[in-house]
């Protein structure tokens, strides 16, 4: 077992600050080479770390740091789904692409108010180009993919403040 690197200290640092924020009271991470279970107590409002149960990790490599990137932030959008906002999640599996073309201007960015039935993004799948559609109104809050980032069934992809 190697020990976490810097960099994965402090994501995993901000991931537990965003926890406590949005007082999630538990939160498991399985992915391989890394385990990481949180449980926070909630006494009087605030959300304190009270036990963290497993911690083991190999070093990352570039493909397995985005597959945990990518189940961060399905936690993360759970996480904000209990602020009251709207998860459009894939529909399909393959790569995520936020504009029509290289170069292109993204179809929506955060503060971007969008409508039901508006084309927020694209998913490759079997080298078909399918448009993904906003299934609500409202304001764009956060995009959880990267271009070409690969995407799973049913992963949220932007979290939407419904007008």
């Amino acid at each position: 077992m190697n020990p976490l690197n810097p960099e994965d200290i402090q994501d995993l640092k901000q991931l537990i600050e965003f926890l406590k924020e949005n007082q999630v009271a538990e939160f498991e991470l399985d992915r391989g080479d890394l385990r990481v279970k949180l449980r926070f107590d909630q006494p009087h409002g605030s959300a304190v770390l009270s036990d963290v149960v497993g911690l083991l990790a190999n070093a990352r490599t570039a493909s397995t740091q985005g597959e945990g990137a990518g189940k961060a932030a399905s936690t993360a959008a759970v996480a904000e789904l209990d602020a009251g906002l709207h998860l459009v999640k894939s529909p399909i599996v393959g790569p995520y692409y936020g504009s029509p073309s290289p170069g292109a201007p993204p179809f929506v960015s955060p503060g971007e108010h969008v409508d039901k039935g508006q084309v927020i993004c694209i998913v490759e799948a079997m080298k078909l180009m399918n448009e993904i559609e906003s299934d609500v109104d409202g304001e764009i809050v956060k995009c959880f993919c990267s271009n070409g980032q690969p995407i799973e069934f049913g992963q949220p992809l932007f979290s939407v403040r419904p007008a």
